[in-house]
């Protein structure tokens, strides 16, 4: 189609990206706040489990629950957007993230916060599968720039996010629970007056919508390529605060660091490379380079060097900046469905390993050694590349698009 075409033209030219409707900024405000919520627990972490008497694999169940729930949730975000709009989809979403997060701050045993959690997952889930589609469909400079902005407010909110929460949660772990409520209510009013009513879409989506599009090969590949390398993904959210050796303050400031080198490499990077090379080929540089990364942490691990660990944590948000881009970016051209019933169908394959990785790293350093989380995260993203390899062909379409 004309519009995928133009897609990596787009993403190839940086001009125009600022050149947005307020409705775009607004959805874009609200994204930074809500993925805000994603690293603020990061540096509370390790207080969480010694003050709750919890261990790693428990206390990583924020994480999987989280993430499990959010992923399921990606089901019927289609359904519940084409029956209430995206502006009341949005606001549902950020009441329940309201709500849950208050809950969690509030809590006093683990399973209280895990359970609380997982309600703000789904929140989490009809937020973020409507903003990207809301931003893409608001944008006036094409798709590929509303993506990178959308990647931009990924990485703002994910860098702000630990910074401030290590400031709360130097005061008490319950402080980034509350911090997340009281900034997502800021976020509501403003997507409440900002946001312009959206007409409902004519057609309705139906549940079965996303395992359809599944059925799609590029969108399966790059599904399963995210499930894998989430693997690393989610061992160094959820695990790598524990061999720091840090308290809150410094874990926020490490995540800070590497929440804005995701933030950079996303919005000036990513769209050199695609310019430069094949998207199979970007993607795989990136990725092996992030399984590098995560065995370098390894390494530093075995050696009880926490300084190599924070660095390579620090770096990987190059990595994983460039790639989250490329990939968001090759999703929606993927399948020739809905830009939001392909989001939900490549997101709910995604969180799935988002859910299972960070209690598994939990358990693998009560299993085994503290440096096997980072050793088995670096060999499922090298498992990612050999699955896109593998498959390349499915992806011919988009590299055409591209250009190459």
């Amino acid at each position: 189609m004309q519009s995928e075409s133009k897609l990596a033209g787009d993403l190839q030219e940086s001009s125009g990206l600022l050149s947005q409707p307020k409705a775009v900024w607004a959805v874009a405000f609200a994204c930074v706040i809500s993925f805000m919520g994603l690293g603020l627990v990061d540096p509370i972490l390790p207080a969480i489990a010694e003050q709750l008497h919890a261990s790693k694999s428990q206390v990583s169940l924020l994480f999987t629950s989280y993430n499990l729930v959010t992923g399921i949730a990606m089901l019927i975000t289609g359904v519940v957007s084409s029956r209430l709009g995206v502006k009341w989809t949005l606001l549902s979403g950020m009441v329940l993230t309201i709500i849950f997060a208050g809950l969690g701050g509030a809590s006093h045993t683990i399973g209280q916060i895990v359970g609380f959690r997982a309600g703000w997952g789904l929140g989490n889930a009809l937020f973020i599968a409507t903003a990207l589609s809301a931003i893409v469909g608001f944008s006036k400079s094409g798709t590929a720039k509303a993506i990178i902005l959308y990647e931009a407010a990924l990485g703002l909110g994910i860098s702000v996010g630990p910074l401030l929460g290590g400031e709360l949660g130097s005061i008490s772990w319950r402080g980034p629970f509350y911090g997340v409520s009281a900034l997502m209510i800021i976020g509501f009013i403003f997507i409440l007056f900002v946001l312009p009513k959206t007409p409902k879409p004519k057609k309705t989506s139906s549940i079965a919508d996303p395992f359809r599009a599944l059925g799609y090969p590029a969108l399966l590949t790059l599904a399963i390529v995210a499930f894998l390398y989430n693997f690393g993904f989610f061992t160094l959210m959820a695990y790598s605060p524990y061999v720091m050796k840090l308290d809150e303050h410094g874990l926020g400031y490490v995540f800070f660091g590497w929440g804005i080198m995701l933030a950079i490499t996303s919005v000036l990077v990513a769209p050199k490379l695609q310019k430069r090379f094949s998207l199979v080929s970007s993607i795989s540089w990136m990725l092996t380079l992030f399984a590098v990364d995560l065995a370098v942490m390894a390494v530093g691990t075995i050696n009880h060097s926490p300084t190599t660990v924070i660095i390579a944590v620090i770096v990987a948000g190059i990595f994983l900046g460039i790639n989250n881009t490329l990939i968001t970016t090759a999703v929606m051209q993927a399948a020739p469905v809905e830009r939001a019933t392909a989001s939900a169908s490549y997101s709910f394959v995604r969180f799935l390993g988002g859910a299972l990785s960070p209690w598994l790293a939990g358990k693998l350093s009560e299993w085994s050694t503290a440096q096997s989380p980072f050793w088995f995260g670096a060999f499922m993203v090298m498992l990612g590349v050999i699955v896109l390899i593998i498959r390349r062909r499915h992806l011919d379409h988009i590299n055409r698009n591209a250009g190459h």
